[in-house]
């Protein structure tokens, strides 16, 4: 079994090669993995291209669904975005939290970083930051944010709880996020997760969808909702690598499933100081 750290320099080395490919290499993969299909589609993301604020040099087509789209982002919001990436959410967020709004990109890949850095220096974007650090444990103060988003990243991260402890801490009383991410229904081949490629891929990262939510209730959230869900079909080709046959039939006729969900909740509002005495309620 890999130790979390080990892990943690897997998806970090892979993802400093992605940052390099385009965007046609990283769909015709999986989430950016390598060319592990040879049915050249896009596995896991939807179409940004409509969506106000895309920059088409920002999306290298590796996230799951459309976060932003769902974020309830409002002008003058400090947005945060966990694993940036090349800047493609943290762009379309500012399209809509304005000028007098701020987004935060967090990302641990350097080779990300400079390439959101210098996406955002050639636009202008001077209320868009790029910062290097752990998604567990942001570089960002307490009560920051009024919105995170994320897109088919805390699958890629084997301490997951942690992610959630410090989104309720950087997040505002009343403060919300919307991600998409990869979970799973149902147990997955055992195959898939002795391969590397496969958990950078997206794939053997995720955790079952009721623990996924359960991990969200526990850590404090409330109001906690699946905006969109939609099945991940891999091909056959991809899956001929894992399985055998027969492992492959009932693989696709049984109850396991891989699906791309984005999830809303909320960090309760902060409560009001009890009366203490005959005056202060007057």
């Amino acid at each position: 079994m890999e130790t979390a750290e080990k892990l943690k320099d897997i998806v970090k080395q892979k993802y400093g090669q992605i940052a390099l490919q385009d965007k046609e290499d990283n769909q015709a993969s999986c989430c950016g993995a390598g060319g592990c299909s040879t049915e050249v589609y896009n596995i896991m993301s939807d179409d940004y291209s409509n969506l106000e604020g895309y920059n088409p040099d920002a999306d290298l087509g590796l996230g799951c669904g459309l976060p932003t789209q769902f974020a309830k982002i409002q002008p003058g919001n400090t947005v945060i975005d966990l694993g940036s990436g090349a800047g493609n959410d943290c762009f379309i967020a500012r399209a809509e939290t304005g000028e007098n709004g701020k987004v935060i990109g967090i990302d641990f890949t350097p080779a990300m970083l400079e390439k959101a850095k210098y996406n955002a220096e050639k636009r202008g974007f001077n209320n868009v930051e790029f910062r290097q650090g752990d998604i567990e444990n942001m570089p960002v103060s307490d009560n920051t944010g009024d919105v995170i988003v994320s897109n088919c990243v805390l699958n890629l991260v084997p301490n997951k709880d942690g992610v959630f402890k410090d989104m309720l801490r950087v997040l505002k009383p009343g403060g919300h996020f919307s991600i998409s991410d990869i979970v799973l229904i149902g147990a997955l081949p055992e195959a898939f997760r002795k391969d590397a490629e496969m958990y950078a891929g997206c794939v053997s990262g995720a955790i079952q969808k009721d623990e996924y939510l359960d991990l969200i209730k526990t850590n404090g959230f409330e109001k906690i909702t699946v905006q969109k869900q939609k099945p991940i079909i891999l091909p056959d080709d991809i899956l001929k690598k894992y399985l055998n046959d027969e492992e492959l039939s009932e693989f696709k006729t049984g109850k396991t499933g891989i699906f791309s969900v984005t999830v809303y909740a909320e960090k309760p509002k902060a409560k009001k100081a009890a009366c203490c005495g005959p005056d202060c309620c007057n």
